[in-house]
């Protein structure tokens, strides 16, 4: 596959109204099919946004609730479904994004690795451990979360195994939206692949989230970028141009890591 079709739906989430948020969830969805996308991407906590007072009520079990209603569109409509949710994993509750291809099968599943402690998560979530990178169609694509663009470690990892497109869902406030600008563009450079970020809009509990999903390619050129509201966007991503970037900048055989993957800089 030289092409992939992207959709990204940068939707408001309503805090904790899990089907309201699935009813539009459900519309865009149809909508990203009705263009022949490959994949339509969520933000992160697309079903109940920071409700995480109620995140063990509000979570699901895996291949159960709304994972399996998730499924069951993917399936009906033909086309991939990534995004995070609330997952219950029999005491704790993990912020998740499984993938689901296009054929209802669950693919993998990340769970956020670095849990944001300004929005509390640490207090009412349990920590991911394991890296994704899954096989897909159109190549090694990986998956993070949100907060976890912050961790460079995370992204040149999944490039030295092979990624060539890596999905963050996200619930970024606007307050710091050229942080996530910056990084999404940063770790595209670094790692030569493409970045495809969707975030959430509007306010959420009491924080603005600021919109501004985008899909960046491996040069760092921003191939489209949603404003500050509520938008679908539709994009191409030429899978040729990651090799073309990594023949010209041969970054990954430049590497020394001997010389800096053993740094213990305890007390930072």
């Amino acid at each position: 596959m030289a092409k992939l079709k992207v959709t990204l739906a940068q939707m408001p989430v309503y805090l904790g109204d899990v089907k309201r948020n699935f009813n539009n969830m459900q519309k865009l969805t149809q909508e990203a099919a009705r263009r022949e996308s490959h994949i339509v991407i969520f933000p992160e906590l697309w079903t109940t946004g920071y409700a995480l007072i109620d995140a063990r009520e509000l979570a699901h079990t895996l291949n159960q609730g709304v994972f399996a209603q998730v499924a069951s569109l993917a399936k009906q409509n033909k086309i991939s479904i990534t995004g995070s949710m609330l997952e219950k994993r029999g005491g704790e509750v993990a912020n998740s994004a499984p993938f689901f291809a296009a054929n209802g099968q669950t693919m993998g599943v990340y769970r956020k690795i670095h849990l944001f402690k300004l929005m509390d998560e640490d207090r009412y979530l349990q920590a991911g451990s394991s890296p994704l990178v899954m096989d897909l169609p159109w190549g090694q694509t990986a998956v993070a979360i949100c907060y976890d663009l912050r961790f460079p470690e995370l992204f040149r990892r999944y490039a030295l195994e092979g990624a060539k497109v890596v999905i963050v869902p996200a619930e970024w406030p606007l307050a710091r939206i050229e942080h996530w600008r910056a990084l999404m563009i940063a770790r595209a450079i670094e790692n030569q692949c493409y970045m495809i970020g969707v975030n959430t809009v509007g306010d959420i509990g009491g924080t603005v989230f600021g919109g501004h999903s985008l899909i960046v390619d491996p040069w760092g050129k921003v191939i489209v970028e949603a404003g500050e509201e509520a938008q679908l966007l539709t994009a191409d991503i030429e899978l040729d141009h990651i090799q073309t970037a990594r023949k010209q900048i041969p970054v990954f055989d430049d590497r020394r890591p001997e010389t800096y993957e053993t740094l213990d800089l305890p007390g930072l």
